[in-house]
């Protein structure tokens, strides 16, 4: 951070050549700077001094911690493209008393972010662009603010072989069970078994996404769709086993009465057996 004090200045020759000093910041005044956005203070190390040159410009290198709110949008998990605002403004210093100029451009930003920036985790920084805008809280009063718009890439390909691949597998397995023969339930037994599987990852699917989203993400789309198609192989697995046991269970009745009327025939038509008639009178 920048800003010029022109009650501070100095002529260099009358001062042994000092053009650049280190003074405590406590006894300079300072912008009231604030980020509209952050929800958390501010822990990191303070530092206690600021640069002065000789020209009255005064520089202060603080870093800062910045805990955030962030809207997601998660249609297109895990290939989605996210996009974070930092706005920077005063809190008692309008447009007319303090101007805000940022210190490069989006292009020059960019790239000082790339180089410092190192991303091994699961995002990609993209881009980092700078805006200035102003508003007005009241009509005869002009606010400015500087916006910051980070701009990352998801890294899907933990997800796609965590969690997309998986998924693929059990509707695979789900299908190869039709080949199954189904001996004293087995079949049904391997169904419920991948459906639970499934159940497990919307779990864990359900604990990744946010909360709050405007659309439905295609991801959530897809996993209802392979459940309800494994829920519908499922059932008609059910209604299979239950014809099946019902023939079995008619062909059973038939061939029980076939046998009982076939040894009924036997024994009446059976050689060397009369049948005696007694009458009384």
């Amino acid at each position: 951070m920048r800003w010029n004090n022109h009650r501070i200045s100095w002529d260099p020759e009358e001062f042994c050549g000092i053009t650049k000093v280190s003074v405590p910041q406590d006894i300079l005044w300072k912008p009231d700077l604030f980020i509209y956005e952050m929800i958390q203070k501010d822990e990191s190390p303070m530092n206690p001094y600021v640069d002065v040159t000789y020209d009255g410009l005064v520089a202060s290198d603080q870093d800062v911690k910045v805990v955030s709110t962030c809207k997601m949008d998660v249609h297109k998990f895990p290939f989605d493209t996210q996009s974070c605002n930092i706005t920077i403004g005063s809190a008692n210093y309008c447009a007319k008393e303090m101007r805000l100029v940022p210190f490069s451009n989006s292009s020059r930003a960019t790239q000082f972010s790339r180089e410092v920036i190192k991303t091994q985790g699961e995002w990609e920084f993209l881009q980092l662009s700078v805006t200035r805008t102003n508003f007005s809280i009241q009509d005869s009063q002009i606010w400015e603010n500087l916006i910051y718009t980070f701009t990352m890439k998801r890294r899907p390909l933990l997800y796609v072989i965590n969690f997309l691949l998986p998924i693929v597998f059990f509707l695979t397995l789900d299908l190869a069970s039709f080949f199954i023969a189904d001996q004293r339930g087995e079949k049904l037994g391997f169904k419920v078994t991948v459906l639970l599987a499934i159940s497990v990852l919307l779990l864990i699917l359900n604990d990744i996404l946010p909360s709050m989203s405007n659309k439905t993400p295609l991801i959530a789309t897809y996993c209802i769709v392979i459940f309800a198609l494994m829920l519908l192989s499922l059932l008609e697995t059910i209604l299979v086993t239950y014809l099946l046991d019902k023939s079995s269970q008619e062909k059973l009745r038939v061939m029980k009465n076939c046998e009982d009327k076939q040894g009924r025939d036997d024994r009446k038509s059976r050689p060397g057996e009369t049948e005696l008639l007694f009458v009384h009178l």
